[in-house]
């Protein structure tokens, strides 16, 4: 093989220009798909830098984007035996994979919002939670004791932290280690779970 792309050197910051026409990325690509981790790595410094800005702009947090670029080419390295240079460029297939990904983190991240942002909502509407009221009625019953005795481990720990030693949602989330809107779902099940084994009405 001619010198070109492969005689640059890796261990430079600012590395002679990576091969740049389709037929070369392919070339390397059709490499990479036989395991070629050199010809991939090579790929990757020819394409990476246009996948990352298209992700950035959809993203808008460089974070979010340098995992969905990590994530776009681990899949085109597990993925590289099904590209068809017959339906478009390698850098086109690259992109396009990488607009999925970014639009599917953008939606799971929008579901999370919503979905911490319905809760706070309901928190506000709902000052004193009814099911706790209801149950909070009857703490020292044996009845209730056994009810928490049927959650699961984790949805009772955060049940207990709340209503019996006073701590907020966030301190709950601090205490477990776990994400914010993790341990309002905890307390949020088990609160459900209790009011469905004792019988009281949303």
């Amino acid at each position: 093989m001619s010198q070109g792309p492969a005689g640059r050197s890796r261990g430079t910051r600012n590395p002679a220009p990576a091969p740049g026409r389709a037929e070369e990325q392919s070339e390397l690509l059709r490499r990479s798909a036989g395991g070629d981790e050199d010809a991939f790595a090579r790929l990757y410094d020819a394409t990476s830098s246009t996948v990352h800005g298209l992700v950035l702009r959809l993203v808008r947090s460089p974070e979010l984007a340098a995992e969905v670029v990590q994530e776009v080419y681990l899949m085109a390295w597990q993925q590289s035996e099904r590209f068809d240079p017959g339906r478009g460029t390698v850098l086109a297939w690259l992109c396009t994979m990488a607009h999925r990904r970014a639009v599917d983190r953008i939606r799971q991240s929008q579901r999370e919002r919503d979905r911490d942002q319905q809760y706070e909502v309901r928190q506000v509407q709902t000052p004193a939670d009814s099911t706790w009221g209801a149950v909070e009625q009857s703490l020292e019953s044996a009845e209730v004791r056994a009810e928490l005795g049927a959650l699961s481990a984790l949805q009772r720990e955060a049940v207990c932290l709340v209503y019996y030693r006073g701590y907020s949602h966030r301190q709950v989330a601090e205490h477990l280690a776990v994400p914010l809107g993790t341990a309002k779902a905890r307390i949020r099940d088990g609160l459900n779970n209790l009011r469905s084994a004792l019988g009281v009405q949303p």
